[in-house]
């Protein structure tokens, strides 16, 4: 079974390796026709077909097309021609103007009844996935109508109009696309026959920015401040250019409020306006430019994560949505100690967590720390090992399982970095190959963890802020790459993600 936003997922990802939408609706539309045709043999079958405003009607404007060739087809539109919503399903409503369809609109209503006595067969257009609420008229009345006819085949198209509301339509069949759809069975949807419409393999197996149009939260008009994610990036110590770049990645990826709990010189060095205190030069003034927007918490220590850090970190918590921690802290014992009750202190208090770099070493250690929690790993292949004790081969198909055997035994969504990204919660796995061999350069890794920490503080599922998380990590680097070739550098790639927001929601 598949839900209504991972359908349109689908569909914006099918265009984007592809396979356009007008196509899927041509062989959706299709399928329908195809499926009466063998299934109903006689010639002498009228049909009526409701359609509605969208692309579920669109389908069946489609299958009208078809079936005409056939059968004597009459479409009822339960709006007005000027009411159709996409430029796909009007150009196929047009298409019908050349059959000899019979083509009525809303403001035939009251031959309803006439028309569903006068055909054999109805087909059921109107609603498709994603409505919310009850039904309203045309469409309770219309739902009515056909539940209350007797000695007629109704066939849904997809799904059937108003399932998961207070009424919808009892057909006979439902000829649903790709896969049976969540809700649907026997009882409410009829016999079900699941029609294949292209879907391309990669749009199904990889990441796109199908996830982005589905699963970003874009902030309402009437939120204020610190609504739409406050993250606390824990990192710094012996490379105190990662939490900065971790940080600023998430800033670009729509965050309102971003905390970095660092060790003193890393702080210094985040909140400096000094190119002498950060290199190369370039990255130092990039940084500056950023760095007096985040709220930089400076720990005890001058160097380096310890536990007494843990005090400060504590009274963060209720400021924030989410923890990435990791970037740059390097592997010190007492520092691995502070990691593991940071960890702790967030998992008691039930917030998502980024575990990257060096923190993944402490859950390698002690797995049932994050078991069962709302957490993404990004391990690259070492990491992987640090966790679970096993060296990955370079075969995609053997990193796949074993990505989704640990995901699957922690109840974590883990992403493994790497030629072809791996991404699993252990009931679902994407892959994404959305990226270029000039993003080898140290701090590529750091950016990624931000932008899935921005992601999580935002409410996003672990699984979805992660597939996120990859693409548009990605799709920057690959525009960074177009400007800079193999000179990009970290900050060129955060650079790039507002342009990846712009051009996909």
């Amino acid at each position: 079974m598949i839900s209504g936003k991972e359908i349109k997922v689908l569909d914006k990802n099918s265009e984007f390796y592809g396979v356009p939408a007008f196509r899927l609706m041509e062989n959706a539309g299709k399928g329908v026709a195809d499926f009466i045709k063998n299934e109903f043999k006689s010639k002498n079958k009228e049909i009526l077909v409701f359609c509605g405003t969208g692309n579920n009607g669109g389908d069946g404007f489609v299958a009208a097309r078809y079936l005409a060739k056939r059968y004597k087809v009459t479409v009822f539109l339960t709006g007005k021609r000027k009411d159709i919503k996409t430029d796909i399903a009007r150009k196929n409503f047009n298409k019908l103007n050349k059959t000899n369809v019979t083509i009525l609109d809303v403001e035939s209503i009251n031959k309803i009844n006439e028309l569903i006595s006068e055909n054999h067969i109805i087909i059921d257009s109107m609603l498709g996935i994603g409505i919310t609420g009850n039904l309203r008229d045309p469409y309770s009345s219309i739902v009515n109508k056909i539940n209350s006819t007797k000695n007629k085949t109704v066939i849904s198209v997809d799904i059937p109009t108003g399932l998961g509301t207070n009424i919808s339509i009892k057909p006979d069949y439902t000829v649903t696309f790709h896969d049976i759809k969540n809700g649907m069975n026997k009882e409410n949807s009829g016999n079900i026959k699941t029609v294949n419409i292209g879907i391309p393999k990669k749009a199904i197996e990889f990441v796109g920015p199908g996830e982005f149009l589905t699963y970003y939260p874009k902030p309402k008009k009437e939120s204020h401040k610190g609504e739409n994610g406050k993250l606390l990036v824990v990192g710094g110590g012996p490379y105190y250019g990662a939490p900065a770049l971790s940080s600023f990645a998430a800033q670009r990826t729509g965050v309102d409020l971003i905390y970095v709990a660092t060790p003193k010189k890393a702080a210094r060095a985040i909140t400096s306006y000094s190119p002498l205190l950060i290199k190369p030069i370039r990255l130092a003034e990039d940084i500056a430019k950023l760095s007096p927007t985040l709220i930089v918490k400076e720990l005890y220590n001058e160097n380096k994560l310890v536990v007494n850090d843990c005090k400060i970190v504590e009274k963060l918590i209720n400021k924030v949505d989410a923890l990435l921690i990791g970037p740059g802290l390097g592997s010190e014992d007492e520092t691995q100690d502070a990691v593991e009750k940071i960890i702790s202190l967030f998992v008691k208090n039930k917030k998502p967590i980024v575990i990257d770099a060096d923190a993944i070493k402490v859950v390698g250690k002690k797995p049932d720390l994050i078991k069962n929690t709302q957490t993404v790993l990004t391990p690259h292949t070492g990491e992987f090992k640090e966790l679970t004790g096993i060296k990955l081969s370079t075969n995609l198909d053997e990193r796949k399982k074993h990505v989704e055997k640990w995901a699957k035994k922690l109840d974590v969504t883990i992403l493994l970095k790497g030629p072809v990204d791996v991404i699993s919660n252990g009931t679902h796995t994407k892959l994404n190959d959305i990226h270029n061999q000039a993003m080898t350069v140290g701090g590529t890794g750091d950016v990624l963890a931000g932008i899935v920490g921005a992601l999580l503080s935002k409410n996003v599922e672990p699984f979805n802020a992660a597939r996120i998380g990859v693409f548009m990590n990605g799709a920057a680097g690959n525009t960074a790459f177009k400007k800079r070739s193999y000179g990009l550098i970290a900050t060129d790639i955060i650079d790039e993600i507002p342009g990846v927001l712009k051009k996909y929601l």
